[in-house]
């Protein structure tokens, strides 16, 4: 019997306060990396009316100023105007910052030396830097095997800044939140029933004064400005039934971290798949990459859209776990939902044979803290916002799919010997 049934997922803009948080949070980790690759980064930011706070645990030779850094960005991302209750230029700036725990340190410390080469037997004395549990997934839902709803909300986000910024719809102010909920039939993304933009905005548009002229000016304009646009090259689109909501509550003046603090870390399933894939319960900004919740789950990425890729699965997810101090993974798991065109045990046997997932061996494959240095000290800021998967307007190095052919080859070699 056919299954029909609804999934949402939802995205934030760059000026939603948690992800002005990230935001800093990554900048911090790149201007460290990009002085001195050895750095051992905790950053958490909280943001509220005219208040950054940074806190966490560093540890690094780079010489930063910790408050010009916050500033920059806030600036970059738009809060300008004091009148909105927070800007780059008035905001208090509040530093208070540790270093990092000699016994977390303690089993990862050869990670400061990190080569860009290393023999195996380093691979294996250098440790993860915390236990935990991480994920990955892809599926051939989009063109960048991600599934559709958060791959949608994701781009018209990006799209909701990018009017702001060019200036296209003037008004915007830069907090801003979407959500797409799409219906599915057996598996698959068959129609779009919502789509949901809340967008900070100005109280007037041109001579436009009344906040139910306001609205339908905005909803007007964002219909073709920002939906239209983002379902160009995606053969499911909105019809006549598909609901289209700006604003639910009538109006969204007050925002940013005036309107609603903010915190690192507080974004994790609109950084990773929307939900529709477990998570691990670990963020990534703020984080050097030693610290697995990062880089494993890159890794966990990597694995799964190659294999996805190979055409192996529809969809695939991974998850691996680690102890502090410990190299290679406690376990690791590799699950196809029914739609491998090989068992899941063989393909887990592909995945040791060909993926990298010692910390050290993850942080060497991906470059991970040579990055930033190498990027002009711009990198993990930029995964901050809008997903860090599935991005195709970054080159970011778990993106792409260099393990695909020889997964596809491997696989039919496996075929072979079991028919013979």
């Amino acid at each position: 019997m056919s299954r029909r049934y609804l999934f949402t997922s939802e995205s934030v803009t760059e000026g939603h306060p948690d992800k002005i948080c990230d935001q800093i949070s990554d900048t911090i980790v790149d201007t460290l990396l990009a002085q001195d690759k050895g750095s051992r980064v905790a950053a958490e930011v909280v943001v509220n009316t005219g208040l950054v706070l940074i806190t966490g645990e560093i540890s690094s030779q780079a010489q930063v100023n910790y408050v010009n850094l916050a500033r920059q960005k806030i600036r970059e991302i738009g809060y300008t105007d004091a009148t909105n209750g927070f800007s780059a230029d008035s905001c208090s700036v509040i530093v208070a910052l540790d270093e990092q725990s000699p016994d977390i340190a303690q089993g990862v410390d050869q990670a400061h030396e990190q080569r860009e080469t290393s023999s195996d037997e380093e691979l294996d004395r250098i440790g993860a830097g915390d236990q935990g549990i991480m994920f990955g997934f892809a599926c051939n839902e989009t063109p960048e095997y991600m599934p559709m709803p958060i791959s949608l909300a994701h781009r018209m986000a990006r799209r909701l800044s990018a009017v702001r910024k060019s200036g296209a719809l003037p008004y915007l102010r830069p907090d801003g939140k979407t959500q797409v909920t799409i219906a599915y039939e057996d598996g698959k993304p068959v129609g779009i029933d919502t789509v949901l933009i809340s967008t900070q905005h100005a109280p007037t548009i041109d001579e436009l004064t009344t906040d139910s002229e306001v609205q339908e000016r905005i909803k007007s304009d964002l219909w073709e400005a920002v939906v239209q646009p983002v379902f160009l090259d995606i053969n499911v689109k909105p019809d006549d039934s598909t609901r289209f909501l700006v604003n639910p509550t009538g109006k969204f003046v007050i925002g940013g971290p005036q309107g609603d603090s903010g915190l690192t870390g507080r974004k994790i399933i609109v950084d990773t798949y929307g939900g529709y894939s477990r998570h691990g319960g670990g963020a990534f900004s703020g984080k050097d990459p030693t610290k697995v919740d990062r880089s494993a789950a890159y890794a966990c990425r990597y694995i799964a859209k190659n294999i996805v890729a190979a055409g192996l699965a529809e969809k695939c997810e991974v998850q691996l776990s680690y102890a502090i101090g410990v190299a290679r993974p406690v376990s690791i798991l590799v699950e196809t939902f029914g739609t491998g065109t090989i068992e899941d045990d063989r393909l887990l046997d592909l995945v040791k044979h060909n993926f990298e997932l010692r910390p050290a061996g993850i942080i060497q494959t991906f470059k991970l803290t040579s990055l930033p240095s190498q990027m002009n000290g711009r990198f993990y800021q930029d995964v901050a916002a809008y997903g860090h998967f599935g991005r195709n307007d970054l080159d970011l190095p778990w993106e792409r799919l260099d393990k695909a052919e020889v997964l596809q080859e491997q696989a039919k070699s496996l075929f072979s010997q079991a028919i013979a």
